[in-house]
C-alpha cells in the first residue's frame, strides 16, 4: 500500500515570484510545519517537493508512534505528538489509523534491562506510563514470543502506531484551505543568499524570493544546506520492510515489538505482519529498491526471540530510506551563520512520530516566541564537539 499522497492540484498551480516561508520538502515535516505556520497567522507560505508530497521518507515508515526513548527531550517531542494524534480525527476529520497496541522493548541482557529500567523511570517522571514485564509477562503480551529468549522487557501501552499518508494528506489539505502553495514536481537548484542572509530560492520552474526557507528535504536535506553553505549532516540509507501473507482470520493483536540486540521488529499489518531489522550490511546511498537480502538477518533474530515469525512467506513489503546523523536524533534549529535558514531533517527513523510536535517547535522558532519545549539540543551545531551529541537507547 503507497502512502504517497497526491492532493490532486490544478495543472495550471504557478510558482510565485516571492513567497514569506518557503518550505522545501513535502512530508510530514513540511505539511506539519506549513499547518502550524498558516494556522498562527503566517501567509505567503510555499511548499515545493522535487516528486509527489509524501513520496521521499514520509512514504515508506513502519507507522510507530510513541513516546519510548530514554532522552528526555525525544520523550517531550513523542509525548506532545501522541496527543496530537489522539486528536487527529476530530481535529482533521481523517482517520489516521491510530491502533494503540503499545510498545514492547525486548530485553535480553543484563545492559538492555538497566537502560530500559532507566528510561523507563525517565519517560514516567515526564507524565508516561510504560513498565517493565517479565519475561512471562511479555509472552502474555506478545506470544509470539520465546520466553526463554529474555530477561524482561519494556512495555508503553499509550504508544501504537498509525498510517503516515493520511496524516500528510491532512495537514496538506489543511494548509492548502489556509492558503499555503504547495508546488509538486518541483526540484530545488540553489539556495540564494544575500551577505549572511537568505534572498532567494531558485527551483526548475524558477526563482521565489524569499527571506525564510525551511529545510525538511529528509535524506536529501545535506545538499539542500550546502546550497546556503550550511552543514546538514544527515546521510542516506535504505531500511526495508515486509509484509506477510494476509490470512483468512486476523492473527493475535500484539504491540509494536522491537528486539534491542537485533534491531528486529513487527507488528500487526491487516491480516498479515509487518516486520523488519535494521540491515547491518547496508551501504549508505539512495537505493530504494525492494529486496530480500535483510531476511537471513532477520530470520536469524526471530529464530531466537519469536521462532513462528522465522522465514516469512512475503506477498510484498517495500524500501524507503532513514535521514541518519551521526547520534541518529534529529536536526532541528536555524542557522547561526545565515539568517533565515531553518531546518527540521535527519530524524533516523523517527520522523513521521514526531512530526506534529516538530511542526509546533519550528512554528514557534519562526515567530521568536517560547515554545513548549526547548529545541537546542536538536542544533546541528552540537556536532562541533563531541560532548553534545545525544545519547538514545531507544533507536533502531
Amino acid at each position: 500500500m503507497s502512502n504517497v499522497v497526491s492532493l490532486q492540484l490544478p495543472p495550471g498551480t504557478k510558482q510565485p515570484s516571492h513567497a514569506d516561508v518557503v518550505i522545501i520538502g513535502g512530508g510530514i515535516m513540511g505539511t506539519s510545519i506549513a499547518f502550524h505556520l498558516a494556522e498562527a497567522g503566517v501567509r505567503n507560505i510555499v511548499i515545493v517537493d522535487r516528486s509527489e508530497l509524501g513520496a521521499g521518507s514520509s512514504s515508506k515508515p513502519l507507522g510507530g508512534v510513541r513516546a519510548t526513548f530514554s532522552d528526555p527531550a525525544n520523550i517531550v517531542l513523542g509525548q506532545r505528538s501522541l496527543a496530537a494524534f489522539d486528536t487527529f480525527q476530530q481535529r482533521f476529520a481523517t482517520d489516521i489509523g491510530l491502533r494503540k497496541v503499545g510498545y514492547l522493548f525486548l530485553c535480553r541482557s543484563e545492559s538492555e534491562m538497566l537502560d530500559c529500567e532507566r528510561s523507563t523511570i525517565i519517560q514516567n517522571g515526564l507524565g508516561g506510563d510504560s513498565r517493565m514485564v517479565s519475561p512471562a509477562e511479555a509472552i502474555g503480551i506478545n506470544p509470539f514470543l520465546s520466553q526463554d529468549a529474555l530477561m524482561g522487557a519494556s512495555y508503553s501501552p499509550n504508544d501504537g502506531f498509525a498510517e503516515p499518508g493520511k496524516v500528510v494528506r491532512a495537514y496538506a489539505d489543511a494548509a492548502a484551505a489556509l492558503g499555503v502553495r504547495i508546488l509538486e514536481h518541483t526540484e530545488v537548484m540553489d539556495v540564494g543568499t544575500t551577505g549572511a542572509s537568505i534572498s532567494s530560492v531558485t527551483t526548475n520552474r524558477g526563482t521565489i524570493r524569499t527571506e525564510a526557507v525551511i529545510c525538511c528535504a529528509g535524506a536529501w536535506s545535506r545538499r539542500i544546506g550546502a546550497m546556503a553553505d550550511v552543514s546538514l549532516p544527515v546521510v542516506p540509507l535504505r531500511r526495508q520492510i515486509g509484509i506477510t501473507r494476509q490470512m483468512s482470520t486476523p492473527m493475535p493483536t500484539v504491540p509494536f515489538t522491537l528486539d534491542l540486540s537485533t534491531t528486529m521488529y513487527f507488528h500487526n499489518y491487516r491480516n498479515g505482519m509487518l516486520l523488519g531489522i535494521s540491515n547491518t550490511n547496508q551501504e549508505p546511498g539512495f537505493d530504494r529498491d525492494f529486496t530480500h537480502e535483510w531476511l537471513p538477518e532477520f530470520t536469524a533474530a526471530a529464530r531466537v526471540c519469536a521462532p513462528a515469525l522465522a522465514e516469512p512467506d512475503l506477498e510484498g513489503g517495500w524500501a524507503g530510506l532513514y535521514e541518519n546523523t551521526p547520534d541518529h536524533n534529529a536536526l532541528i534549529g536555524t542557522s547561526q551563520s545565515v539568517e533565515g535558514f531553518y531546518y527540521a531533517t535527519g530524524f533516523s527513523g523517527h520522523g513521521f512520530l514526531q512530526g506534529p510536535a516538530v511542526g509546533e517547535l519550528i512554528r514557534d522558532l519562526y515567530l521568536g516566541r517560547e515554545s513548549f519545549m526547548d529545541h537546542t539540543s536538536f542544533s546541528a551545531e552540537r556536532f562541533e564537539t563531541a560532548e553534545h551529541r545525544i545519547q538514545e537507547v531507544h533507536i533502531i
